[in-house]
């Protein structure tokens, strides 16, 4: 029998009627997290674009129970409430500590490093779209070099934080990035670090229409350029050891990623590569080299 759109609806963790961008890979990629999550979670989102998702009252997109931190301590909030279930001996359940890339990799560091350290079984999602969108597209640290933002109107000189790595040397038992146009493998890493206890780190390629100058219908496209261009790689590791790679055999230059997006407009003066340009292959060329891509 053919299922109607309501029924479908239900089984979404994530419902319609958020308030997110049309095209915004972060509520897309939310909404496979929480899918795949199941019921049986609870959810420690900070302040920023998935924070607004929530609906009117008392009907809110979200179909979990979701804390909503301040900006910077969604790991802090979901280390709290993975405490306080073993104290009180309540059955399991799956903690998500999850935050936008400012509230990750600036001011948010802190509490995700505490919770790192101290082996927290919480699974922390980055929904990394590169600058902070939610107030007026700000550089973050994972703002990637030569990317215009309104705080770096001329392009990014910093190079983007490699904060899954930082997850690896802080010994976390699981770490894997992932992107929305392959929600198989999204899903399968969300599984899979919810079956290992202790802290997990999960970050996520979020593109967003808004402030990277795109078409909305261009976020899955785009994911699937970060990848063929090897400006993303996909990969886990386990107890500190690379597990798996997603092998790109027809590697694409970056220059097709990105002239079809407005941050990086003014790379190309006149149609003309800037050296720029040539500096973003070079980290393409780095992380083929790094992960044997």
């Amino acid at each position: 029998m053919m299922k109607t759109a309501v029924e479908f609806d239900k089984k979404n963790l994530l419902a319609s009627g958020h308030r997110a961008c049309g095209g915004c890979a972060q509520a897309l990629a939310c909404r496979m997290v929480l899918d795949a999550a199941g019921k049986n979670t609870i959810a420690c989102v900070a302040t920023g674009c998935l924070e607004v998702f929530s609906g009117p009252y008392p009907d809110p997109s979200w179909r979990i129970p979701f804390l909503h931190s301040l900006f910077e301590n969604s790991a802090a909030v979901a280390a709290g409430v993975e405490v306080a279930y073993r104290a009180l001996k309540k059955a399991p359940v799956n903690v998500l500590a999850m935050g936008g890339d400012g509230s990750t990799a600036d001011i948010g560091f802190q509490c995700i490093s505490g919770m790192f350290e101290r082996g927290h079984n919480v699974l922390y999602v980055c929904y990394d779209n590169e600058a902070y969108m939610n107030t007026g597209v700000q550089r973050s640290s994972f703002t990637p070099f030569g990317a215009k933002t309104t705080t770096t109107p001329a392009g990014n000189r910093f190079h983007k934080k490699d904060l899954p790595q930082l997850a690896v040397v802080h010994g976390v038992p699981y770490v894997a990035t992932a992107t929305v146009d392959d929600y198989h493998d999204l899903q399968r890493k969300v599984k899979t670090a919810l079956s290992i206890h202790g802290p997990k780190y999960l970050h996520v390629y979020a593109p967003c229409p808004l402030g990277w100058g795109h078409a909305g219908d261009m976020s899955i496209a785009i994911s699937r350029l970060a990848k063929e261009t090897c400006l993303f790689p996909v990969y886990e590791i386990k107890d500190g050891k690379l597990v798996s790679v997603v092998k790109i055999p027809v590697k694409k230059p970056v220059e097709e990623y990105l002239k079809v997006q407005g941050r990086f407009r003014h790379l190309f003066k006149k149609g003309v590569p800037t050296t720029e340009v040539e500096l973003i292959q070079e980290i393409a060329n780095q992380n083929i080299e790094r992960f044997n891509l």
